[in-house]
Parts: C-alpha cells; sequence; structure tokens
C-alpha cells in the first residue's frame, strides 16, 4: 500500500493494449523499422505522383461529371495504396494482413 500514486495515462494506455492484445508484442528488428520505413517512403512517392497526375487531369477536364469522376478515382487509388502499405508493413512485422475490404 506504499505505493498507491494515481496512475499516468501512459501507464493507462499500456494496460489497455495488454488486455486488448493479450501478449506484449515483440519489438521489431532494425531490418524490420527499415524495411517499414521503406515501404512507407514508397507509399508517399506513389500518393504524390498520383496526386499530380490527378491534378493534371483535372485541368483538362470539362465537366462537373469527369470532375467527380476523377474525384472517385482517387479517392479508390488512395485507399488501394494505403491498404497495399498496410499490408506490406503487417507482413514485415509477421502479423497476419486485415482483410478490411
Amino acid at each position: 500500500m506504499a505505493d498507491e500514486r494515481p496512475k499516468t495515462a501512459y501507464e493507462i494506455a499500456m494496460e489497455r493494449l495488454r488486455r486488448n492484445y493479450g501478449e506484449e508484442a515483440q519489438p521489431l528488428t532494425d531490418a524490420q523499422k527499415a524495411a517499414i520505413g521503406e515501404a512507407r517512403q514508397v507509399h508517399q512517392a506513389k500518393v504524390a505522383e498520383r496526386e499530380i497526375l490527378h491534378h493534371a487531369a483535372l485541368a483538362k477536364a470539362r465537366s462537373q461529371e469527369e470532375i467527380a469522376q476523377l474525384n472517385e478515382a482517387l479517392r479508390r487509388d488512395m485507399e488501394r495504396l494505403a491498404g497495399d502499405r498496410d499490408r506490406k508493413i503487417a507482413q514485415i512485422k509477421g502479423e497476419a494482413p486485415s482483410s478490411a475490404s
């Protein structure tokens, strides 16, 4: 009873994580960290490329319907790219990828 101080937000969050995910996750190796960093950089590059192409296509668009179609295509591409990135990171971590789609 000597240490009855209130818990910090960090301690509470860590307890919740342990409860929700069972055992503690294994720390990432340096190689895994590097691979995850590279996967994120590749994702950012693809997103930037896609946005540049999108802006060029918007400049050529002639109707609101065409703009709406281009925006919808961009949204789908961004979701696909994010999903690809998340699957790659899960694979690097050795986790089972979540099947959200």
